[in-house]
């Protein structure tokens, strides 16, 4: 459907970079150019009470950014939540797989356009806190993340059973000479509130270097 006259268009990232989101059901490389994010971090098991606090400040923004940035006449869709999991400094072993849940280092991000910048996100929380809203803003920054050559597959089922894609992932890359590193990247196509853990869709990635 067209925008109404007078509206501005609507930007969809996914859509415009249509390749960095593939979701083939078999391991295939993209290459993961740089792009701007809202992201929220900390550790702890996924679930816990840090994790949805960090999580529910970092939608506020997300969409308050949207709607101010839409009132100033440029407007976009808000993205998927996306999650880079462990340390930069991970090979083929994850970091996760050692330490305790307690412990898991996380980073949870949203991308946004190139013109939501520092000014954008300050304003954003003090909107928010204008309209009496709680919430950890401040936790809310802006980064850039440039990932480059990845492995990269869709993964159908719950969270608990990625083991067997990210087993296929790593085939693949072996069998190009490529070993994974950084951090485990997942991108959430459904959400778990109303999806069946059986049917749940989670793009996988991982970067790639020979």
């Amino acid at each position: 459907m067209a925008e109404k006259a007078g509206t501005p268009e609507k930007i969809d990232l996914i859509k415009l970079h249509r390749a960095e989101y593939a979701k083939p059901k078999k391991p295939v490389f993209v290459d993961v150019g740089p792009g701007t994010y809202l992201a929220v971090a900390g550790k702890g098991a996924p679930g816990d009470a840090l994790f949805q606090d960090r999580i529910a400040a970092l939608y506020a923004v997300a969409y308050t950014a949207k709607f101010e940035s839409k009132f100033a006449g440029r407007d976009f869709v808000v993205c998927k939540l996306e999650a880079l999991w462990g340390s930069e400094e991970d090979g083929e072993q994850s970091s996760l797989a050692t330490l305790d849940r307690a412990a898991w280092p996380w980073t949870m991000v949203i991308r946004v356009p190139d013109f939501v910048t520092e000014a954008e996100l300050t304003a954003a929380r003090a909107k928010l806190r204008e309209k009496g809203k709680q919430g950890d803003f401040d936790a809310v920054e802006l980064v850039t993340l440039e990932e480059g050559r990845c492995v990269q597959m869709l993964h159908t089922g719950p969270y608990e059973e990625e083991g067997r894609t990210l087993a296929a992932m790593t085939e693949v890359a072996h069998a190009e000479g490529l070993s994974l590193h950084g951090r485990h990247h997942e991108i959430y196509l459904s959400d778990p509130r109303r999806v069946p853990a059986e049917r749940l869709e989670t793009i996988l990635r991982r970067p790639v270097r020979g």
